[in-house]
Protein backbone atom coordinates (compact mmCIF):
# COMPACT_ATOMS: atom_id res chain seq x y z
CA UNK A 1 0.00 0.00 0.00
CA UNK A 2 1.32 3.43 -0.93
CA UNK A 3 2.06 6.10 1.67
CA UNK A 4 -0.71 8.22 0.15
CA UNK A 5 -3.26 5.41 0.61
CA UNK A 6 -2.16 4.91 4.22
CA UNK A 7 -2.72 8.61 4.94
CA UNK A 8 -6.18 8.52 3.34
CA UNK A 9 -7.17 5.36 5.21
CA UNK A 10 -6.14 7.01 8.47
CA UNK A 11 -8.06 10.26 8.03
CA UNK A 12 -11.06 8.53 6.44
CA UNK A 13 -11.67 6.86 9.81
CA UNK A 14 -11.93 10.21 11.60
CA UNK A 15 -15.46 11.41 12.30
CA UNK A 16 -15.96 14.87 13.76
CA UNK A 17 -18.55 15.17 16.49
CA UNK A 18 -19.55 18.66 15.39
CA UNK A 19 -22.17 18.70 12.66
CA UNK A 20 -20.66 21.87 11.17
CA UNK A 21 -17.38 20.04 10.59
CA UNK A 22 -19.17 17.05 9.08
CA UNK A 23 -20.96 19.35 6.66
CA UNK A 24 -17.68 21.06 5.72
CA UNK A 25 -15.91 17.77 5.06
CA UNK A 26 -18.82 16.30 3.10
CA UNK A 27 -19.07 19.46 1.01
CA UNK A 28 -15.40 19.12 0.03
CA UNK A 29 -15.71 15.39 -0.65
CA UNK A 30 -18.69 15.79 -2.96
CA UNK A 31 -17.08 18.80 -4.63
CA UNK A 32 -13.90 16.81 -5.33
CA UNK A 33 -15.35 13.33 -5.91
CA UNK A 34 -18.86 13.97 -7.15
CA UNK A 35 -20.46 14.21 -10.54
CA UNK A 36 -23.47 16.51 -10.53
CA UNK A 37 -26.11 16.42 -13.24
CA UNK A 38 -28.35 19.44 -13.56
CA UNK A 39 -31.22 18.65 -15.94
CA UNK A 40 -33.58 21.40 -14.86
CA UNK A 41 -35.25 22.72 -11.73
CA UNK A 42 -35.76 19.97 -9.13
CA UNK A 43 -33.95 17.52 -11.37
CA UNK A 44 -30.48 17.06 -9.93
CA UNK A 45 -28.51 13.87 -9.43
CA UNK A 46 -25.30 13.06 -7.56
CA UNK A 47 -22.82 10.30 -8.37
CA UNK A 48 -19.67 9.79 -6.30
CA UNK A 49 -16.86 7.45 -7.32
CA UNK A 50 -13.72 6.46 -5.45
CA UNK A 51 -11.26 3.56 -5.48
CA UNK A 52 -10.81 3.75 -1.72
CA UNK A 53 -13.33 1.72 0.31
CA UNK A 54 -12.67 3.75 3.47
CA UNK A 55 -13.54 7.00 1.66
CA UNK A 56 -16.70 5.43 0.22
CA UNK A 57 -17.79 4.36 3.72
CA UNK A 58 -17.07 7.83 5.05
CA UNK A 59 -19.15 9.58 2.38
CA UNK A 60 -22.00 7.13 3.04
CA UNK A 61 -21.79 7.75 6.81
CA UNK A 62 -21.66 11.52 6.47
CA UNK A 63 -24.70 11.60 4.18
CA UNK A 64 -26.69 9.31 6.48
CA UNK A 65 -25.66 11.31 9.56
CA UNK A 66 -26.68 14.70 8.21
CA UNK A 67 -29.69 14.12 5.96
CA UNK A 68 -32.89 12.64 7.32
CA UNK A 69 -34.94 11.51 4.39
CA UNK A 70 -35.80 8.26 2.71
CA UNK A 71 -33.18 8.38 0.01
CA UNK A 72 -31.52 5.26 -1.20
CA UNK A 73 -27.75 5.53 -1.36
CA UNK A 74 -26.44 2.56 -3.27
CA UNK A 75 -22.82 1.54 -3.16
CA UNK A 76 -21.80 -0.40 -6.25
CA UNK A 77 -18.48 -2.20 -6.37
CA UNK A 78 -17.20 -2.63 -9.92
CA UNK A 79 -14.21 -4.77 -10.80
CA UNK A 80 -11.62 -2.81 -12.74
CA UNK A 81 -8.41 -3.68 -14.53
CA UNK A 82 -5.50 -5.00 -12.51
CA UNK A 83 -7.94 -6.33 -9.90
CA UNK A 84 -8.69 -2.85 -8.57
CA UNK A 85 -12.17 -1.91 -7.44
CA UNK A 86 -14.09 1.34 -7.66
CA UNK A 87 -16.92 2.26 -5.32
CA UNK A 88 -19.84 4.27 -6.67
CA UNK A 89 -22.46 5.97 -4.54
CA UNK A 90 -25.68 7.22 -6.12
CA UNK A 91 -28.16 9.59 -4.56
CA UNK A 92 -31.08 8.55 -6.73
CA UNK A 93 -33.71 11.02 -5.54
CA UNK A 94 -33.78 14.39 -7.28
CA UNK A 95 -35.25 16.09 -4.22
CA UNK A 96 -32.66 14.52 -1.95
CA UNK A 97 -29.80 15.42 -4.28
CA UNK A 98 -30.94 19.03 -4.44
CA UNK A 99 -31.34 19.19 -0.66
CA UNK A 100 -27.80 17.85 -0.14
CA UNK A 101 -26.20 20.15 -2.69
CA UNK A 102 -27.98 23.25 -1.39
CA UNK A 103 -27.21 22.53 2.25
CA UNK A 104 -23.56 21.91 1.37
CA UNK A 105 -23.66 25.11 -0.71
CA UNK A 106 -22.26 23.31 -3.75
CA UNK A 107 -25.28 24.46 -5.78
CA UNK A 108 -27.00 27.81 -5.53
CA UNK A 109 -29.91 29.25 -7.45
CA UNK A 110 -29.81 32.27 -9.73
CA UNK A 111 -32.85 33.37 -11.74
CA UNK A 112 -34.61 30.16 -10.67
CA UNK A 113 -31.84 28.12 -12.28
CA UNK A 114 -29.52 25.97 -10.14
CA UNK A 115 -25.85 26.77 -10.66
CA UNK A 116 -22.69 25.10 -9.38
CA UNK A 117 -20.75 27.21 -6.88
CA UNK A 118 -17.04 27.12 -7.74
CA UNK A 119 -16.01 28.86 -4.52
CA UNK A 120 -15.46 27.48 -1.04
CA UNK A 121 -18.49 28.89 0.84
CA UNK A 122 -17.27 31.15 3.64
CA UNK A 123 -20.26 30.20 5.82
CA UNK A 124 -19.14 26.53 5.79
CA UNK A 125 -15.60 27.29 7.01
CA UNK A 126 -16.31 29.95 9.66
CA UNK A 127 -14.53 28.05 12.42
CA UNK A 128 -10.95 26.74 12.44
CA UNK A 129 -12.23 23.21 13.09
CA UNK A 130 -14.41 23.44 9.97
CA UNK A 131 -11.45 24.67 7.91
CA UNK A 132 -9.48 21.62 9.03
CA UNK A 133 -12.40 19.33 8.17
CA UNK A 134 -12.81 20.94 4.74
CA UNK A 135 -9.13 20.42 3.93
CA UNK A 136 -9.44 16.81 5.08
CA UNK A 137 -12.29 16.34 2.61
CA UNK A 138 -10.35 18.06 -0.17
CA UNK A 139 -7.36 15.79 0.41
CA UNK A 140 -9.50 12.64 0.57
CA UNK A 141 -11.30 13.64 -2.61
CA UNK A 142 -8.45 14.82 -4.80
CA UNK A 143 -5.19 14.72 -2.92
CA UNK A 144 -2.07 12.59 -2.96
CA UNK A 145 1.28 12.52 -1.18
CA UNK A 146 4.54 11.02 -2.39
CA UNK A 147 6.60 8.45 -0.52
CA UNK A 148 8.76 10.58 1.85
CA UNK A 149 11.61 8.10 1.38
CA UNK A 150 11.93 9.46 -2.18
CA UNK A 151 10.76 13.06 -2.09
CA UNK A 152 8.50 15.51 -0.25
CA UNK A 153 5.48 16.39 -2.37
CA UNK A 154 1.78 16.77 -1.56
CA UNK A 155 -0.80 17.88 -4.11
CA UNK A 156 -4.52 18.42 -4.59
CA UNK A 157 -5.93 18.35 -8.12
CA UNK A 158 -9.04 20.12 -9.39
CA UNK A 159 -10.21 21.16 -12.85
CA UNK A 160 -11.44 24.59 -11.72
CA UNK A 161 -9.04 27.52 -11.34
CA UNK A 162 -11.28 29.50 -8.98
CA UNK A 163 -11.70 26.52 -6.67
CA UNK A 164 -7.94 25.80 -6.80
CA UNK A 165 -7.19 29.37 -5.70
CA UNK A 166 -9.67 29.06 -2.80
CA UNK A 167 -8.01 25.78 -1.70
CA UNK A 168 -4.61 27.45 -1.88
CA UNK A 169 -5.81 30.40 0.24
CA UNK A 170 -7.39 28.05 2.78
CA UNK A 171 -4.18 26.01 3.12
CA UNK A 172 -2.05 29.14 3.41
CA UNK A 173 -4.36 30.57 6.08
CA UNK A 174 -2.62 28.06 8.39
CA UNK A 175 0.76 29.64 7.66
CA UNK A 176 1.78 27.21 4.92
CA UNK A 177 3.19 28.01 1.49
CA UNK A 178 1.14 26.15 -1.12
CA UNK A 179 1.35 27.06 -4.79
CA UNK A 180 -0.58 26.26 -7.98
CA UNK A 181 0.66 24.80 -11.25
CA UNK A 182 -1.32 23.97 -14.40
CA UNK A 183 -0.86 20.36 -15.47
CA UNK A 184 -2.70 18.66 -18.36
CA UNK A 185 -5.67 20.99 -18.08
CA UNK A 186 -5.97 20.58 -14.29
CA UNK A 187 -4.99 22.98 -11.52
CA UNK A 188 -2.63 21.39 -8.99
CA UNK A 189 -2.30 22.92 -5.53
CA UNK A 190 0.94 21.60 -4.08
CA UNK A 191 3.31 21.68 -1.11
CA UNK A 192 6.99 20.83 -1.49
CA UNK A 193 8.79 21.43 1.81
CA UNK A 194 8.77 18.53 4.26
CA UNK A 195 7.95 20.85 7.17
CA UNK A 196 4.89 22.24 5.35
CA UNK A 197 3.65 18.74 4.56
CA UNK A 198 4.05 17.71 8.21
CA UNK A 199 1.99 20.74 9.24
CA UNK A 200 -0.69 19.90 6.67
CA UNK A 201 -0.95 16.32 7.96
CA UNK A 202 -1.37 17.72 11.45
CA UNK A 203 -4.13 20.05 10.22
CA UNK A 204 -6.18 17.21 8.71
CA UNK A 205 -5.58 14.89 11.68
CA UNK A 206 -3.21 12.37 10.06
CA UNK A 207 -1.09 12.02 13.19
CA UNK A 208 0.24 8.50 12.58
CA UNK A 209 1.31 9.43 9.06
CA UNK A 210 2.85 12.61 10.47
CA UNK A 211 5.00 10.61 12.90
CA UNK A 212 6.09 8.24 10.13
CA UNK A 213 7.06 11.15 7.90
CA UNK A 214 8.95 12.83 10.74
CA UNK A 215 10.87 9.59 11.39
CA UNK A 216 11.84 9.46 7.72
CA UNK A 217 12.88 13.13 7.79
CA UNK A 218 15.06 12.57 10.88
CA UNK A 219 16.67 9.48 9.35
CA UNK A 220 17.34 11.26 6.04
CA UNK A 221 18.78 14.28 7.85
CA UNK A 222 21.08 12.05 9.92
CA UNK A 223 22.16 10.19 6.79
CA UNK A 224 22.85 13.47 4.99
CA UNK A 225 24.85 14.74 7.97
CA UNK A 226 26.92 11.56 8.03
CA UNK A 227 27.53 11.87 4.28
CA UNK A 228 28.59 15.49 4.71
CA UNK A 229 31.00 14.52 7.49
CA UNK A 230 32.45 11.66 5.45
CA UNK A 231 32.85 13.94 2.43
CA UNK A 232 34.46 16.61 4.60
CA UNK A 233 36.86 14.11 6.19
CA UNK A 234 37.67 12.65 2.76
CA UNK A 235 38.37 16.12 1.41
CA UNK A 236 40.59 16.91 4.39
CA UNK A 237 42.42 13.61 4.01
CA UNK A 238 43.00 14.25 0.31
CA UNK A 239 44.25 17.73 1.15
CA UNK A 240 46.65 16.33 3.77
CA UNK A 241 47.96 13.62 1.45
CA UNK A 242 48.46 16.07 -1.42
CA UNK A 243 50.29 18.48 0.90
CA UNK A 244 52.56 15.70 2.20
CA UNK A 245 53.42 14.57 -1.35
CA UNK A 246 54.26 18.15 -2.33
CA UNK A 247 56.44 18.61 0.75
CA UNK A 248 58.34 15.36 0.11
CA UNK A 249 58.86 16.25 -3.54
CA UNK A 250 60.22 19.70 -2.59
CA UNK A 251 62.51 18.31 0.13
CA UNK A 252 63.93 15.72 -2.28
CA UNK A 253 64.55 18.50 -4.82
CA UNK A 254 66.40 20.53 -2.19
CA UNK A 255 68.40 17.43 -1.19
CA UNK A 256 69.41 16.77 -4.79
CA UNK A 257 70.26 20.34 -5.83
CA UNK A 258 71.57 21.86 -2.61
CA UNK A 259 71.86 19.22 0.08
CA UNK A 260 70.01 19.12 3.39
CA UNK A 261 73.20 19.74 5.36
CA UNK A 262 73.25 23.33 4.09
CA UNK A 263 69.81 24.05 5.62
CA UNK A 264 69.36 25.81 8.97
CA UNK A 265 69.08 23.32 11.83
CA UNK A 266 65.32 23.77 12.32
CA UNK A 267 64.58 23.27 8.61
CA UNK A 268 67.02 20.36 8.28
CA UNK A 269 65.39 18.53 11.21
CA UNK A 270 61.86 18.85 9.87
CA UNK A 271 63.01 17.92 6.34
CA UNK A 272 64.68 14.71 7.55
CA UNK A 273 61.75 13.72 9.73
CA UNK A 274 59.28 14.37 6.89
CA UNK A 275 61.29 12.10 4.57
CA UNK A 276 61.45 9.37 7.24
CA UNK A 277 57.75 9.60 8.16
CA UNK A 278 55.94 10.40 4.94
CA UNK A 279 52.46 9.48 6.20
CA UNK A 280 52.67 11.37 9.53
CA UNK A 281 50.42 14.33 10.28
CA UNK A 282 51.73 17.78 11.18
CA UNK A 283 50.95 17.11 14.83
CA UNK A 284 52.85 13.81 14.77
CA UNK A 285 55.82 15.45 13.04
CA UNK A 286 55.93 18.17 15.69
CA UNK A 287 55.94 15.61 18.49
CA UNK A 288 59.00 13.94 16.97
CA UNK A 289 61.07 17.14 17.24
CA UNK A 290 63.11 18.03 20.30
CA UNK A 291 61.83 20.27 21.70
CA UNK A 292 58.27 19.52 20.58
CA UNK A 293 56.80 21.97 18.07
CA UNK A 294 53.10 22.69 17.50
CA UNK A 295 51.21 22.18 14.22
CA UNK A 296 51.52 25.84 13.22
CA UNK A 297 55.29 25.76 13.82
CA UNK A 298 55.70 22.60 11.74
CA UNK A 299 53.56 24.06 8.98
CA UNK A 300 55.64 27.25 8.98
CA UNK A 301 58.90 25.30 8.55
CA UNK A 302 57.49 23.15 5.76
CA UNK A 303 56.27 26.29 3.99
CA UNK A 304 59.80 27.68 4.18
CA UNK A 305 61.08 24.50 2.53
CA UNK A 306 58.42 24.84 -0.21
CA UNK A 307 59.56 28.42 -0.89
CA UNK A 308 63.19 27.38 -0.94
CA UNK A 309 62.47 24.61 -3.44
CA UNK A 310 60.66 27.07 -5.73
CA UNK A 311 63.60 29.49 -5.54
CA UNK A 312 65.98 26.69 -6.52
CA UNK A 313 63.80 25.71 -9.48
CA UNK A 314 63.76 29.30 -10.76
CA UNK A 315 67.56 29.57 -10.46
CA UNK A 316 68.17 26.31 -12.30
CA UNK A 317 65.85 27.09 -15.20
Amino acid sequence: MSFSSKVKNEVAKLMDENKCCQIAELSALIKMNGTIRILGKNNIGIKLTTENAAIARKIFSLIKSNFDFNTKVAMIKNKQLKKNYSYTLHVDSNTASEDILRKLMIVSEKDNVPRINNRIPSSIIKNTCCKRAYLRGVFLGGGSISDPEKTYHLEIVTNNETYANDIKKLINSFGLNSKIVLRKGNYVVYLKEGENIVDFLNIIGAHSALLNLENVRIYKEMRNNVNRLVNCETANLNKTVNAAMRQIKNIEYIKEHMGLDKLPKNLREIAEIRLQHQEASLKELGEMLDPVVGKSGVNHRLRKLDELAEDLRRKTQ
